[in-house]
């Protein structure tokens, strides 16, 4: 992986720290509030009927965002099929005219497989353009993404959070729900023993395959042509770029959606599990907790709406055999 140079952060600014945990790399920040600070909260989905329903609901809640903050709006985009309706109704509005809302919008992308060329059609830039037009892209106020042919990725990283905490951070963090070895799962792309904790702005890790499947199957079933070359070329990625736990917990909302488990089946074993996971009241097995299935830290956000559609569960096997287990003694 290239090094950034050893004065990327400017002495006048509170300093990023990398860290490496094995393979990994994480920015830290210590500004933010570390792990004691959060509570556990339960996950409380919202079922809706459709794909089409979900991206309404999305769009709702950046509709009530507008109406109730003055000034500029900050969001971080979802890639992938998640909010493949959304980015279709926001793209529509933008060829319709000049939209008030998407001119206050600084949106953000959250994630990167790297290297990766920038014009690749398994770039999440080159599929947000797809969806959402080029109307889109010249009325929003900014449009910031990772620079996934960088020379210098370290320094891509940096760049990339200043920018986002130049905005004041995120209104709305629109976020997925990936599936991860074992029925574990990831937010962004923090992958499970990838060793991220509470005050991590972002990192680079190294891909898996389950990770890179994934990420090429979600494309294709969302609609993407990919071409054989742009399939090999994405398949020689070698490391995600993500956001961290930092920015997800520090983002006033959360909203998520999981609308392709028919498609992504371990998301009906892996998305119950995150919720019906009992969090430990001790913070170090709550950090093991964390590490080891990553899906887990939206339950420490206070403002988070999940939609999910109807072919997800709402408790998965295990916790119905425990249970029953439970009630037989």
């Amino acid at each position: 992986m290239p090094h950034s140079p050893a004065d990327v952060t400017s002495a006048k600014q509170p300093q990023f720290v990398r860290r490496e945990v094995a393979s990994n790399v994480w920015w830290t920040r210590t500004k933010y509030p570390g792990l004691p600070s959060f509570s556990r909260h339960d996950l409380k989905p919202i079922v809706l009927e459709t794909e089409e329903a979900v991206g309404q609901a999305m769009l709702a809640e950046l509709e009530e965002l507008a109406r109730t903050k003055e000034g500029d709006l900050s969001i971080a985009l979802l890639g992938g099929r998640g909010a493949q309706h959304l980015h279709r109704l926001l793209g529509e509005r933008a060829k319709s005219g000049h939209d008030t809302l998407i001119a206050r919008l600084h949106v953000f992308t959250q994630d990167a497989l790297v290297p990766l060329n920038m014009d690749n059609s398994l770039s999440f830039v080159r599929d947000f353009e797809r969806l959402m037009g080029k109307e889109f892209f010249q009325q929003v106020k900014s449009f910031t993404t990772f620079n996934t042919a960088a020379d210098d990725i370290e320094a891509e990283v940096v760049r990339f959070s200043r920018q986002l905490e130049d905005v004041g951070g995120l209104d709305i963090f629109f976020l997925g729900h990936g599936p991860e070895p074992e029925d574990a799962s990831h937010l962004a792309y923090i992958r499970a023993g990838s060793g991220a904790t509470a005050q991590d702005v972002a990192g680079i890790i190294p891909i898996s395959q389950t990770l890179l499947e994934h990420h090429i199957g979600k494309f294709k079933a969302g609609g993407t042509e990919v071409s054989p070359a742009d399939e090999a070329v994405c398949r020689k990625a070698r490391f995600v770029w993500t956001l961290g736990p930092a920015v997800i917990l520090g983002a006033r909302k959360i909203i998520q959606s999981v609308v392709d488990a028919s498609t992504a089946t371990a998301k009906q074993r892996t998305y119950p599990r995150v919720m019906n996971t009992e969090l430990s009241s001790d913070d170090s097995e709550l950090a093991k907790q964390l590490d080891e299935n990553p899906g887990l830290w939206i339950r420490l956000h206070p403002n988070v709406k999940s939609f999910i559609l109807p072919d997800v569960p709402l408790m998965d096997t295990s916790v119905k055999r425990q249970r029953m287990e439970g009630s037989l003694q």
